[in-house]
């Protein structure tokens, strides 16, 4: 990896590093810490494409095992990435919840309607072009962007790119990532354990493949990862049997703590998908599963992994499409009842996300055909950041954040439930400016052993 670049905005005159200490020490009342060089090591990591690539989220799951062919040619690809220098590692102590959500709410209460409609829809085109990534999210006021297959090719390459996303270093948008490991990763030099192989493991197993995984996350300038799988299921028939850390709840609860607090260091962590994937075989990337699993019975088996990740402070919470129909006939990522449970039987104060809204758009079901309308209709339900992928282009997320400031105009959509969603979201967003995370390269204490 190469040298960090300097902030190109928000801070003037300031490096990312020293933007991201300055952030922390006026959130804190304090003086600006000085960056301490790290003399621990760091693994190397290797571009070359020896670990496990898959489609994304929307697409169906590659065969676990595969070996990708790099996206870009082997001459564009370094066949192993230089290791950052030492001196540009900087520890950054993170400001605590309340000091974040306080300014967080003095920011959202100066921004625009549309400004908060923004700062809550997650965005994505299929470019690896920095210019191109920049001049998107400069152009908008989206809270984030989603990196998917079609954004990587090499570890280098995905650094510059994440790096030219971060348009003002004091507010950063929320760069996501779909790494679980195994079926589903981006970074396809992630060698880590995946979930089929730590089901037979310690759940110790599972804390340091997620401490490596969240590492080699943040070094590639990424805040946040859609990475933990909290469903449960023993049917090897189920779409989503592959990825869950535990064919029993007891087993996934122990294993899902594990990985939020391997991760909690590196990278701000997800579970998905709420409620719980394990009771349906159907896949929601084409579909809406349903299932007629009682609000007792959910409780005592599919709410247990979810709780436990909370209980481990779990950042974010994804919620998926799918139904629970004796519980509400709506799918639960636009479900009140659902993010009502979430919040109050779960304790979940975090940011809740949808998962790829696109995915509704591909169910064919005649209600969920207009994107803007799922966002608008995810927000209010209780939702915090909506995102969509498939079915999208490069004008749906600025379409939806505009729908949801029109729904606010006319009165549909409640303007506190939007200005307690951006409020959410912009705490997350200065807790990554504060922590330094996607900005700079992750060595030292930052960055665990590879295995």
């Amino acid at each position: 990896m190469g040298m960090a670049h300097g902030g190109r905005g928000g801070i003037q005159g300031l490096t990312r590093a020293a933007a991201a200490i300055a952030l922390t020490a006026i959130l804190l009342g304090a003086a600006p810490a000085t960056a301490a060089p790290s003399t621990a090591p760091t693994p190397t990591p290797t571009a070359s494409p020896n670990g496990t690539a898959a489609p994304s989220e929307t697409d169906a799951p590659a065969e676990e095992g595969a070996t990708p062919a790099p996206s870009e040619s082997p001459s564009e690809a370094p066949t192993e990435a230089p290791e950052p220098p030492a001196e540009q590692t900087v520890r950054v102590e993170a400001a605590d919840a309340d000091a974040y959500t306080q300014r967080a709410a003095q920011i959202v209460a100066d921004m625009t309607p549309e400004q908060r409609a923004g700062t809550v829809v997650m965005g994505h085109i299929p470019s690896r072009d920095a210019d191109t990534v920049r001049a998107y999210l400069a152009d908008s006021d989206l809270g984030g962007f989603l990196l998917m297959g079609a954004n990587v090719g090499w570890e280098e390459q995905v650094r510059s790119l994440t790096d030219a996303m971060v348009v003002d270093p004091a507010l950063p948008p929320l760069i996501a990532v779909d790494q679980e490991g195994g079926s589903v990763s981006r970074l396809y030099w992630d060698r880590a354990d995946s979930a089929r192989a730590l089901r037979d493991e310690s759940p110790g197993a599972t804390e340091d493949a997620f401490a490596t995984r969240g590492a080699l996350v943040a070094r590639a300038g990424i805040g946040v990862n859609f990475g933990i799988v909290a469903d449960t299921t023993s049917d090897t028939g189920s779409f989503i049997w592959r990825r869950v850390l535990g064919e029993t709840p007891s087993d996934a609860t122990s294993r899902v703590a594990a990985a939020v607090t391997g991760e909690a260091p590196y990278a701000l962590s997800a579970l998905k998908h709420f409620p719980g994937h394990g009771a349906v075989r159907e896949d929601s990337h084409f579909t809406i599963p349903t299932t007629d699993t009682t609000l007792s019975q959910w409780r005592s088996r599919d709410a247990r992994p979810f709780s436990a990740g909370i209980s481990a402070q779990v950042p974010l919470v994804m919620t998926g499409h799918l139904a629970y129909t004796a519980i509400d006939a709506a799918p639960a990522s636009l479900s009140p009842e659902w993010y009502r449970i979430l919040r109050e039987e779960l304790g979940f104060e975090g940011v809740a996300v949808t998962d790829d809204l696109g995915m509704l758009v591909q169910s064919r079901v005649p209600a969920y055909q207009d994107p803007v309308q799922n966002a608008v209709t995810a927000i209010s339900a209780g939702a915090d950041l909506v995102l969509s992928v498939a079915s999208s282009n490069a004008q749906t997320a600025p379409d939806m954040a505009a729908g949801i400031a029109a729904a606010v105009a006319a009165g549909t959509l409640p303007e506190e439930r939007l200005a307690e969603a951006a409020t959410r979201v912009v705490a997350l967003r200065l807790q990554v400016a504060g922590s330094g995370r996607s900005f700079l390269p992750c060595e030292g204490e930052c960055a665990a052993p590879q295995s």
